[in-house]
């Protein structure tokens, strides 16, 4: 496989979008599926049940799709922490918690790669972390809130192991414990 975690991401990605579909079928939506039967000669028959997910996502897709009323997170992989917390050093597994309320200017860059030229990111944060973007569409209606909290991952790895066990299941839950319907996931 050329990506061996684009499976595990695009699966994520799929089970995230039907979670948002779960309260609908916990108040008794129906899901359709078919139920077909395929029979041979001298053979058992085989029974196929496909559920027929395209017609009960797109009679919800406007309802899903609602950015104004949506709680975004931001998500990066540019090594950020908050002024005074520790800097993330080669290799860490781990995250930065950054709260939603932070000024972007006590926000510093930790990220050190010989293949990563940081200039654009020190001159505006921004381009790594969008976070007034964010808070200007927010203001401005386009979505509905913000997280009261963002996280930073150190991008440069050798290997994932931690961030798909450990770190990244937990900043996940964190997400869906603060209400998150969305998340900018930014890398560099």
């Amino acid at each position: 496989m050329r990506a061996p975690n684009l499976y595990r991401s695009l699966r994520c990605f799929c089970l995230a979008g039907f979670s948002l579909l779960a309260d609908d079928v916990a108040n008794g939506a129906e899901l359709p599926f078919a139920f077909e039967e395929h029979a041979s000669r001298g053979r058992a028959s085989l029974y196929e049940y496909r559920p027929l997910v395209r017609s009960y996502v797109d009679a919800r897709a406007e309802r899903m799709a609602a950015l104004a009323d949506a709680r975004l997170a931001l998500v990066t992989t540019a090594a950020l922490h908050v002024r005074g917390a520790p800097p993330f050093t080669g290799g860490h597994q781990g995250f930065r918690a950054i709260a939603g309320d932070t000024p972007l200017a006590n926000i510093m860059l930790s990220h050190s790669s010989i293949g990563f030229d940081r200039s654009d990111v020190q001159r505006d944060l921004n381009v790594a972390f969008p976070l007034d973007r964010a808070r200007e569409l927010v203001a401005a209606g386009e979505i509905g809130s913000l997280a009261s909290t963002h996280y930073a991952f150190l991008g440069a790895q050798r290997s994932y192991d931690g961030i798909l066990q450990e770190s990244g299941p937990a900043v996940a839950r964190a997400l869906r414990d603060d209400g998150v319907d969305a998340v900018l996931l930014t890398g560099v």
